[in-house]
C-alpha cells in the first residue's frame, strides 16, 4: 500500500505576498503542514509541487522532497487544486512510480495534526471511500442568511425566518485544510468524486482561512489556543 502526501505552493500570492513561506509563529508556514505528513508515519513520499525555488529550498530543508517543479500551466491564477494534483500524480507516474492512496494538504494549514491525517485515513480506507474531507460546521444557520436588496435586508429563504435554529438541518463548509483521495477513483473523474466525501468534523476553534494579515493573527490566536 503505497502513499503519498502532496503540498500544494505555489509561489504567487496576491492577498499576502510570500503567503506560503510567511513565518507563522516563529517558522515558515508550510513547515507546519510538512511537519504533520511526516510525524504522521502514513506516507511513502511527503512532496511539495511547487514553482518557486525558494519555497522548495524551504520544503527540502524541512524534509519534504521536490522531485520535480510545477509547470506554468499548472502555476497559473486560473488552475485548480485537481489541476496540480493531476499534474502531480503524471509526472510520478512517468519516472515508474503509483501511488494507491493521496493526501493533498494545503501550505497554509497549520492546523493539520498527525492525528488527524491518520484518522482521515482510517475513515477511507474502512468505508472504502473515494475521498474524506475535513469539515466545520457553520457558526450560525445559513438557512436564516440574508441579502442586501435594493438597499435593504431581505432573508434568502424567508421560509426559515422563523425557524428555531435547532430545527435547522446542521450545514457544514470544507475546512480548507487537507483531503485524502483514493488515487484509482480520483484519477478516473478527475477530483469530481461520484459518491462525494466521508466527512470528518473539526472544532470551529481549529479552522481558519487566511485571507488577509488579519485572518493570520486570528490564525496565530487559535493556534495557540490548540497548544500549539
Amino acid at each position: 500500500m503505497s502513499v503519498v502526501a502532496v503540498i500544494t505552493a505555489r509561489g504567487g500570492s496576491k492577498r499576502i505576498p510570500g503567503k506560503n513561506k510567511k513565518e507563522f509563529l516563529g517558522k515558515p508556514i508550510i513547515c507546519y503542514s510538512i511537519e504533520a505528513a511526516l510525524s504522521s508515519g502514513l506516507f511513502d513520499e511527503v512532496m511539495v509541487s511547487t514553482d518557486d525555488e525558494e519555497i522548495a529550498e524551504i520544503a527540502r530543508k524541512a524534509g519534504a522532497s521536490v522531485p520535480f517543479m510545477r509547470s506554468e500551466a499548472a502555476a497559473n491564477d486560473f488552475a485548480t487544486t485537481d489541476d496540480v494534483l493531476m499534474e502531480v500524480l503524471e509526472e510520478y507516474e512517468k519516472r515508474g512510480k503509483e501511488f494507491q492512496y493521496m493526501a493533498c494538504l494545503y501550505p497554509t494549514a497549520p492546523f493539520i495534526t498527525a492525528k488527524k491525517l491518520k484518522e482521515a485515513f482510517r475513515l477511507l480506507v474502512e468505508n472504502h471511500a473515494s475521498g474524506v474531507m475535513p469539515v466545520v460546521k457553520f457558526s450560525f444557520p445559513p438557512q436564516r442568511g440574508m441579502a442586501v436588496r435594493n438597499g435593504r435586508l431581505e432573508y434568502c429563504y424567508p421560509e426559515n425566518a422563523m425557524k428555531r435554529s435547532q430545527d435547522l438541518e446542521t450545514m457544514y463548509h470544507d475546512c480548507g485544510q487537507f483531503y485524502f483521495y483514493d488515487v484509482k477513483k480520483y484519477r478516473a473523474c478527475r477530483g469530481d468524486l461520484e459518491d462525494g466525501y466521508v466527512p470528518l468534523p473539526m472544532p470551529e476553534t481549529e479552522v481558519q482561512d487566511i485571507d488577509s494579515l488579519m485572518d493570520w493573527k486570528l490564525a496565530e490566536i487559535k493556534y495557540r489556543m490548540m497548544g500549539g
